[in-house]
């Protein structure tokens, strides 16, 4: 065997080796990420469970009615593939309080706000 095989051989084996250890280190991030995404949900259903005790105007199925209303303003004929509440802002009165949600549509994931007037959630003003 050639020198020039065997250092094109090391060179591809290197690359192997670079390339599975990306593959391992995505896959890592990926796994840590969702765990965070998790853990977001669940302290928003704590949130949520807790001020629904107190204040009439948090009720799961209204918040998600109106995400997907919202959401089917901003980008129509888009499916929703999942709609996950992540945050919940409950403030003395119902002028004051949002909810946000981790919206998985059309292969894309993004933030949707909304804010509430009275009983009525409406998206939040500007981009989210």
């Amino acid at each position: 065997m050639a020198v020039w095989e065997i250092v094109v051989l090391v060179i591809v084996a290197l690359l192997v080796l670079l390339f599975l250890g990306g593959l391992a280190g995505n896959a890592r991030a990926g796994a840590a990420r969702d765990r965070r995404l998790r853990q977001r949900i669940a302290e928003a259903d704590h949130a949520l469970a807790d001020a629904r005790a107190t204040d009439r105007g948090w009720d799961r199925a209204v918040l998600e009615a109106a995400a997907r209303a919202a959401l089917e303003a901003r980008r129509p004929g888009v499916e929703v593939e999942s709609l996950e509440l992540v945050q919940v802002v409950d403030l003395p009165g119902t002028d004051e309080d949002s909810a946000v949600f981790h919206v998985v549509s059309g292969g894309a994931d993004e933030r949707l706000e909304l804010h509430r007037r009275g009983d009525t959630w409406s998206p939040a003003s500007g981009p989210s």
